[in-house]
């Protein structure tokens, strides 16, 4: 099979990326797919919907008041902006613990203004900075709610990792038996299962009522406080952010580390995961648009207003462009 995404500098071929699609309904039937829709694969943030499901469930949410915004937060991966600070903050102040209680570890915020005001007020950089901190938010969240341990909240054996892990079989109905299990970078448990189960997931994030159980109301409430709040899922001039603001409550979307992104088509209960295969992330987004291309979900003045995300150049450090990424396959019907 002929890579599908080439990098070319000049009008010279450099690179090529392998990828896999998976496209399931609700029913877990493989509609169209690409590549090997079986690999196993740690879909990494792409679950954080998922794992937002317990801190619903268990009333943690609802006993602290947790708005829409702070529900789309904590299945974020988010830029490190003020307003996903100062939310991740709230939250943690509303629980009467600290921020260093939050386990995520620290890194450079993607969001550069905020690095470079904490650099020139001669700050350092804390948790609340790192991209995860929405999730350990909300895990803290239901710890403290279910009076339980907040200090090993990151370890396999705690109840709220197991809690996590029952949520993804159910939804994904796949046996937590065969789910293995991984460390992700900010230190919790992280899931490996079958891509075409992860489309599943998402096909049931979209789509809750199509397959009614215990989590469908909480898939809900989850899937539109995402698309309501776009903003706070990654950031500005962020993928996740600007698809669901261009397809405006048709998509909910959520990517992971590794070349990893996942959607779920709202109405036509469809679920879409994609996995690059060496990990590089720089076409994922592109590939996403065209397999929601070919299967005919959304219009030309959607595609254009993305078209950023399509045509993506190859830049040097001068912000010159010289080279050009494609991508150029079909999806097969099964």
């Amino acid at each position: 099979m002929e890579e599908a995404i080439k990098v070319y500098r000049g009008k010279y071929l450099e690179s090529t990326h392998t990828m896999h699609v998976a496209v399931v309904n609700t029913k877990g039937e493989l509609l169209y797919s690409y590549g090997n829709p079986d690999r196993p694969t740690f879909p990494r943030s792409s679950m954080k919907p998922f794992q937002a499901v317990p801190v619903l469930e268990t009333g943690a949410a609802r006993a602290f008041h947790f708005a829409d915004a702070d529900i789309s937060l904590i299945c974020a991966s988010h830029s490190g902006e003020s307003r996903h600070r100062e939310r991740v903050l709230k939250i943690i102040d509303g629980i009467h613990l600290e921020e260093n209680h939050l386990q995520c570890g620290t890194h450079i915020p993607r969001d550069a203004e905020s690095y470079k005001a904490l650099i020139r007020n001669g700050g350092e950089l804390t948790p609340v900075y790192s991209n995860c901190s929405g999730k350990h938010s909300g895990m803290l969240t239901a710890v403290v709610h279910m009076n339980e341990d907040v200090n090993s909240y990151r370890e396999l054996s705690h109840p709220h990792q197991q809690r996590i892990l029952q949520a993804i079989e159910d939804i994904c109905e796949y046996p937590k038996k065969n789910i293995e299990i991984g460390v992700d970078g900010c230190g919790v448990p992280v899931h490996r299962l079958p891509l075409r189960y992860t489309g599943l997931g998402y096909a049931r994030l979209a789509n809750p009522f199509m397959k009614q159980d215990e989590h469908s109301q909480t898939l809900n409430q989850i899937c539109h406080a995402m698309m309501k709040h776009p903003e706070m899922v990654g950031g500005e001039n962020r993928f996740d952010t600007d698809v669901m603001r261009a397809f405006k409550g048709k998509i909910v979307s959520k990517a992971g580390a590794e070349g990893v992104q996942c959607l779920g088509v709202v109405g036509e209960d469809l679920g879409i995961v994609v996995k690059i295969e060496d990990g590089n992330a720089r076409a994922v987004s592109a590939v996403a648009l065209e397999v929601l291309k070919q299967l005919r979900i959304g219009d030309e003045a959607i595609y254009k207003e993305l078209d950023h995300y399509v045509n993506t150049p190859v830049l040097n450090t001068r912000n010159d462009q010289i080279g050009r990424i494609t991508v150029q396959f079909e999806l097969v019907k099964h």
